[in-house]
């Protein structure tokens, strides 16, 4: 890896040869501990000529056709068409149905969720921790790109895994009060790792079910612990103060 390399991760699915995409990693970049090294988000205290320098190398690597559309994420389900950005962009999934454009999302610990269709007619990028999953990002994003949901294929990049996330009984029934089904996404660890009652979460689970039921058949990813794999990324819930890592989509011009 020379200097201006960074550590990406490719997913591994059946789109398109016009549709590109990546997730990075927080290898190959110029922020200091505890922001260490490729942080691309502007809003967590880290130097901010560090975080342009780290988006510089991004862009020069991928050959980005465009500046990424960065939003402003509230766990919320807002998704907003990324050729009409501004700056006022507060809404946690982006979606183009123009080549050149590319929908990016920041996570550490949430699940970002990639999209496109077979035929290369639209991409989306969504951020879906548990209150985005609960409240309908993934629904929003779905809807937002406009076509078929059997002619979709989602990739699920790195987030916090089913092994270490454990929440409280209060989300779990946000979940199973509106799906029965979600249940099986919950499991009572077999030892105590915190509060009495609590499950262990897996997001992975919660969004196949939901874009499953929408009729996305076609899921892949989800095999990467944000949390336990500290060489690789950023976890908020188990460093508080980190970078964020970014998931990237974007028709080819």
């Amino acid at each position: 890896m020379t200097e201006d390399t960074v550590s990406l991760i490719y997913p591994d699915w059946p789109a398109p040869k016009s549709v590109k995409a990546a997730c990075t990693t927080r290898i190959g970049g110029v922020s200091a501990p505890p922001y260490d090294s490729f942080n691309l988000a502007d809003h967590v205290g880290d130097c901010i000529e560090s975080v342009q320098e780290n988006r510089r190398r991004l862009g020069q690597q991928l050959g980005l056709p465009a500046e990424p559309v960065w939003l402003q994420q509230v766990h919320g389900t807002q998704v907003i068409n990324a050729r009409r950005n501004s700056t006022d962009n507060k809404a946690d999934g982006s979606f183009s149905i123009s080549a050149g454009v590319v929908c990016a999302v920041l996570t550490a610990d949430c699940l970002p969720v990639l999209l496109c269709d077979r035929d290369a007619r639209a991409v989306a990028a969504l951020h879906a921790g548990w209150r985005g999953l609960a409240a309908g990002i993934i629904e929003s994003g779905v809807a937002a790109m406009g076509l078929p949901a059997k002619s979709l294929m989602a990739w699920l990049g790195p987030a916090i895994g089913p092994q270490v996330f454990a929440v409280g009984n209060e989300v779990r029934d946000t979940f199973v009060q509106t799906n029965p089904a979600h249940c099986h996404a919950f499991t009572a660890p077999n030892k105590p790792l915190g509060p009495a009652d609590f499950w262990l979460a897996d997001l992975y689970i919660l969004a196949r079910q939901r874009l499953n039921a929408l009729g996305v058949k076609a899921v892949y990813g989800g095999d990467h612990c944000s949390h336990t794999e500290a060489r690789q990324f950023y976890s908020y819930r188990r460093d508080q103060t980190c970078g964020r890592m970014a998931s990237l989509i974007w028709l080819e011009p």
